[in-house]
């Protein structure tokens, strides 16, 4: 007999989300198959049958949330004898497993915002309509990203689902909401007749989904834990630009990645770090924590407007190449939600962009147990006073703001603003070294 317990998918993460049973009791099952998904607070990841033989219990059912450890299943292995599904699984329908008594207490918070067990979903057309029809479950991810596409829940029934007994997963939605757009006329700047898709607006209670609510308890807790202070200077990135332009397509065809900014100021950001190592250190207790490698966590915004923050682990020792593949490959796989638990987590340092939905400038909130968060505004050209050997003369130039939160426990104003200027010199000599190729 082989005990399934909830795994431990990272060093800060206590408990995790049924999602989804992919295998019912009584079915067989081979090692490293995939018996269910689960989801942490950042991530939902498959998890695989520690051995070969038959399912015969189930101790959580779906949207439970199981302390890490817990036993959650058992699967007889191939040649035992008793490899019978227990009985309370062999009566009756699957409700049972609903009715049966799991080991440990579920959040009641949980349990209050949750509609419906997965399984329940709504009736199909050919059963009898004096039979009252069961609601179809919608998870809060589904319903968020249908909230922001001004999608009624009565339309959410007519989009056929991929998961299991017809679940509407994420990917389901985007791709009707991709498709549904096609569908859309392109707007006419002249034309004002012609509007996006109108959101309706309307007073009701909408509880959070279990990401929001783990990234407003992370968020809390950091403002709890650091004394946070904010410095911004300005840097000129002209050359940023001008490099993008030169190198954009050459670049492309030789590494089959896209050429962007983020990559560049990561690269300068570690250069800084470098000779400024205090903030990529952390604080256990009273002793400062400090690290050989920089793990540079990457804010990326997801389509459901929740944040997660992978992780370049080790980026000091990569070159130009590897941090942009890097970042475009986690950025890819994040908004796709294929990111291993394990890369989520770690992370020394962090760099967040909120310029590119142009924001001038952004005031990070410290992503613990680090020390420091560099927010990036957006690029803008403005005239600018530069000294030449003929006097001061006024140019256009491409400038950003760059603002460092920072745990005043342990960096001061002047080590952070220090760290500032180098990292603004960086930019500014940056050049196209180790991008031409």
């Amino acid at each position: 007999m082989v005990n399934v317990v909830m795994p431990k998918m990272g060093e800060s993460i206590t408990e995790g989300t049924i999602l989804e049973w992919k295998k019912n009791i009584g079915e067989s099952i081979s090692k490293d198959e995939p018996l269910l998904e689960i989801a942490t607070d950042k991530v939902d990841s498959e998890v695989p049958s520690p051995a070969s033989g038959i399912l015969i219990e189930i101790n959580a059912k779906v949207n439970d949330t199981v302390p890490v450890g817990h036993i959650i299943a058992r699967i007889a292995k191939d040649g035992e004898a008793d490899t019978s599904p227990k009985k309370e699984f062999l009566e009756g329908d699957s409700n049972k497993n609903e009715s049966k008594k799991v080991e440990y207490e579920s959040p009641s918070i949980e349990n209050m915002n949750l509609e419906k067990h997965e399984g329940e979903i709504e009736k199909q057309s050919n059963i009898s309509s004096s039979k009252a029809p069961f609601k179809r479950f919608y998870s809060p991810l589904v319903k968020s990203i249908a909230k922001k596409e001004g999608i009624p829940l009565s339309d959410l029934d007519s989009i056929a689902g991929s998961g299991k007994n017809n679940r509407l997963n994420k990917q389901d939605i985007l791709s009707y909401i991709q498709n549904r757009n096609k569908s859309i006329p392109p707007i006419n700047e002249e034309d004002s007749s012609i509007k996006q898709p109108f959101v309706h607006m309307e007073n009701r209670l909408e509880p959070m989904s279990r990401m929001r609510k783990k990234i407003a308890e992370h968020m809390v807790e950091s403002v709890r834990i650091s004394p946070h202070v904010y410095t911004t200077v300005e840097a000129d990135v002209t050359n940023l630009v001008t490099i993008r332009s030169d190198f954009s397509d050459s670049f492309k065809n030789r590494s089959g990645v896209s050429l962007t900014y983020t990559p560049m100021i990561i690269d300068a950001c570690i250069r800084s770090i470098q000779e400024f190592p205090l903030l990529n250190a952390s604080i256990d207790g009273d002793n400062i924590v400090h690290h050989q490698n920089i793990n540079m966590g990457v804010a990326v915004a997801l389509p459901d407007n929740n944040l997660i923050v992978p992780v370049i682990n080790s980026s000091e020792e990569k070159n130009f190449l590897g941090l942009a593949r890097s970042t475009a490959d986690l950025a890819v796989r994040a908004r796709k939600n294929a990111l291993q638990p394990e890369e989520i987590f770690g992370s020394t340092f962090t760099v967040t962009n909120p310029g590119v939905f142009g924001g001038l400038f952004g005031m990070g909130i410290i992503n613990q147990p680090n020390v420091g968060i560099l927010a990036v505004g957006t690029f803008q050209k403005r005239p600018v006073v530069k000294q030449t050997e003929y006097g001061d003369t006024i140019v256009i130039r491409t400038m950003v703001y760059l603002t460092l939160s920072y745990d005043h426990r342990i960096i001061d104003g002047a080590y952070g603003t220090r760290f500032l200027s180098k990292l603004v010199e960086n930019l500014e000599k940056y050049n196209s070294q180790g991008i031409e190729g």
